[in-house]
């Protein structure tokens, strides 16, 4: 069987990974890398949803052997890498009082040391492009301070401080390292929590209206961002986080009529 030629594009001639991209806000980076040039592997625990051109490798972010294996057989697949997304996360709800140590230690895992795994892989393979470029997925929660989201908060605090180390330890080896922070986005956990909520209508109207832009942001919208900053037109961009949020870090606005 013959692979689907890829288009031409921005990203043509690049190399790409994708944890996570098999779903979600993953899922839309790998199809927006690929649909602007790049050749793309999903590393996922579920990797079947990457139909051609995409290239499926089962990965699990906490076990450091099955992410060798993956990172190794991608870049097999591709010819080498240049480019890393660091997408795979799982979520968490609470106070800091709410979840017990075991779960701490789970999310802090798989969302902090994931992408330590992960770019350990792959920095061998990055160091030989000439275009070399790791996009961490953050979020908003690394920068204001949400209601019940203690313990995922804290994980993506972690991620954008390890952002700025893995920049400033590898800006002079040719690696760019950057990160998205969304706001709420519109991905199928989004969904679950709406539908485990008393009233799911009021809820998704509350997650809505505090985003300026007054709707929760698409994927495809924080793929757009991952797509620009793995693009190496944006080669002098490192060490710094992209804000794709509906204006709900920055923006203060009055109430509507006032």
């Amino acid at each position: 069987m013959t692979t689907p030629r890829q288009p031409q594009g921005p990203l043509h001639g690049l190399r790409a990974a994708v944890t996570g991209g098999g779903s979600g806000i993953g899922h839309a980076v790998a199809r927006t890398l690929s649909g602007r040039g790049a050749r793309v592997a999903v590393l996922d625990l579920e990797p079947g949803a990457a139909a051609p051109p995409l290239l499926p490798h089962r990965a699990d972010v906490r076990d450091d052997a099955s992410v060798r294996a993956a990172v190794e057989a991608a870049a097999g697949d591709l010819g080498g890498l240049d480019v890393l997304v660091n997408n795979a996360g799982i979520g968490a709800a609470g106070t800091v009082e709410d979840n017990p140590d075991e779960e701490w230690h789970r999310v802090w895992d798989v969302n902090v040391v994931g992408i330590v795994r992960t770019t350990r892989a792959a920095l061998p393979h990055l160091r030989r492009s000439a275009h070399a470029a790791i996009v961490n997925i953050c979020s908003i929660a690394a920068t204001a301070g949400l209601p019940q989201r203690a313990l995922y908060s804290a994980t993506k605090g972690g991620v954008l401080a390890l952002t700025r180390a893995m920049a400033a330890d590898h800006i002079r080896e040719g690696i760019r390292v950057t990160c998205v922070n969304p706001g709420t986005v519109d991905t199928p956990w989004v969904g679950r929590l709406l539908d485990a909520a008393d009233d799911p209508e009021a809820e998704r109207a509350a997650l809505e209206a505090r985003q300026p832009t007054g709707r929760l942001v698409g994927a495809d919208e924080v793929a757009a961002a991952v797509a620009y900053l793995a693009d190496p037109a944006a080669g002098a961009v490192t060490g710094t986080s992209l804000a794709v949020d509906g204006g709900m870090q920055d923006l203060r606005l009055r109430p509507a009529g006032r």
